[in-house]
């Protein structure tokens, strides 16, 4: 199976350094560039890629308004995209997170770092930038919410998570502390398949995109709190 990539980047140079380690990959190519927010939601709907990857700040139609266009469309609900920053860790990255971005990454990566998230993010993971703290994106995605405790979520929010059984909650916990489906698994002492399960009907439930979209919820609704709280 190939991937394809859409490259969203107002600066044409790095759109083609992107080009270049992309289309090196025997599994990945590009099916298009885009100067701007506007074009790369346009090239979305006609290009259907599997994976994008937004720049945050662009003249126009920025990224993060991209990211809404892109996935209010349901026709586009298979699309999954991957933040470009050069300030790994700011509110436009929290809001691009809501806005259903399956992760980010700083543009200083690690050619394999950039590829290994392509990969990632088209396998439906949740992608954190290796060079980030989990705790800052925390504090971040804590900062607007009124939960209480950790497991305690307060007001409306805990409507939210009614509709999860109390397995599904749990797993929901530990997808919020960064755990994968293996750690999960052997944590609960169960087979990773149960909790691929358990993660998928939660994302149903919970009308989540992906798993970062599992990760957004966990803590703002008050489930999992940032470390230090």
């Amino acid at each position: 199976m190939t991937i394809r990539v859409l490259l969203a980047d107002d600066q044409a140079l790095l759109r083609s350094a992107f080009r270049v380690l992309v289309d090196s990959e025997p599994d990945m190519e590009v099916v298009g560039e885009a100067a701007d927010g506007a074009q790369a939601a346009a090239l979305a709907r006609s290009e259907r890629p599997d994976v994008v990857l937004m720049d945050i700040r662009m003249p126009g139609t920025d990224g993060l308004a991209a990211t809404r266009a892109i996935t209010a469309d349901p026709e586009l609900a298979d699309v999954r995209i991957v933040m470009l920053t050069t300030f790994e860790i700011d509110e436009y990255v929290v809001e691009s997170l809501r806005a259903g971005a399956s992760g980010f990454l700083g543009k200083g990566a690690e050619p394999e770092e950039l590829r290994g998230a392509i990969r990632i993010a088209h396998a439906g993971e949740a992608l954190l930038s290796p060079t980030a703290t989990k705790g800052l994106i925390a504090s971040f995605l804590a900062q607007s919410t009124a939960a209480g405790p950790a497991g305690t979520p307060a007001g409306a929010d805990a409507g939210r998570l009614a509709a999860l059984t109390a397995r599904e909650r749990e797993v929901l916990v530990l997808v919020g502390g960064g755990l994968s489906n293996d750690e999960i698994a052997e944590r609960l002492d169960v087979s990773p398949l149960t909790v691929k399960t358990h993660v998928n009907r939660a994302m149903a439930k919970l009308g989540a995109r992906d798993r970062a979209q599992l990760v957004v919820t966990a803590y703002e609704t008050g489930l999992v709190r940032p470390r230090g709280e």
